[in-house]
């Protein structure tokens, strides 16, 4: 278990100085020869089922069979496609984000070489539920969804005026705990507080500058990627305008 409980940036490549290291796999879990992979984990909650990271890959294709958890991802390069038991294929391209839902029977195909951001959420307490079909169950993320305007400012409690924020609740998952969404606000400032929830933010637009209980303050821009473990003890500050990919676990 990750005991850190501060905001943590994702780095395309590794941590510096650490990187990713290579993966060991499992020739029960392709239907191709196997590949390279390499992993950094930023945060991990094996209680939870929770982890974090970055993930390569050389070309490959997955065993059929239910997919591994609840998963948001953000790809960063390459591109690749989602089988499912009737060939039909979802295609994720190079900067594009997606979700899928735990257990849907599916097979991941990557031709070539890919790197992604990811938040997974697999309950090791929970039974794997029996899902028939994948239609409809990889969702990739359109960043111009219609949004609604929100009555609540949740899970921030503001300091000042009330900014206008709004959302698109685009992924919920089958347990309820795990939401993917788009949300945007305006100038804002929060109370330093603890963190109510686990959050991936995957930055659309602006900035936002966000300081800890011991002072320390990060900036994160359009093209930035983050994660806030719950419990953290911070404050967000918008100065114009933020637009975010979020995917947050409430457990």
């Amino acid at each position: 278990m990750t005991e850190i409980r501060k905001v943590i940036r994702l780095d395309r490549n590794g941590p510096p100085g650490t990187g990713m290291h290579e993966m060991e796999c499992d020739p029960a879990d392709f239907q191709s020869p196997l590949p390279i992979q390499h992993l950094h984990v930023y945060f991990s909650d094996e209680e939870l089922g929770l982890n974090v990271g970055v993930w390569d890959t050389t070309t490959m294709q997955e065993a059929f069979g239910p997919y591994p958890g609840d998963e948001f991802i953000w790809v960063l390069e390459g591109e690749f496609a989602m089988i499912d038991g009737d060939g039909n294929a979802v295609e994720v391209k190079q900067g594009q984000s997606a979700c899928f839902r735990n257990a849907i029977p599916i097979s991941w195909k990557q031709d070539g070489y890919l790197k992604k951001f990811f938040i997974t959420y697999l309950d090791p307490k929970a039974e794997t539920p029996d899902i028939a079909s994948a239609e409809g169950r990889v969702q990739v993320m359109d960043p111009d969804a219609p949004m609604v305007p929100l009555e609540t400012t949740a899970p921030f409690t503001i300091a000042g005026p009330k900014p206008v924020q709004r959302e698109n609740i685009l992924f919920t998952n089958d347990a309820g705990n795990m939401s993917v969404g788009l949300w945007d606000s305006d100038a804002m400032a929060s109370e330093m507080e603890p963190f109510p929830v686990h959050e991936f933010v995957q930055m659309l637009d602006g900035e936002v500058t966000i300081t800890e209980e011991d002072g320390s303050a990060q900036t994160f821009r359009a093209g930035d990627c983050f994660f806030v473990p719950k419990g953290t003890v911070c404050s967000w500050e918008i100065k114009k305008y933020v637009k975010k990919y979020f995917a947050v676990l409430n457990a």
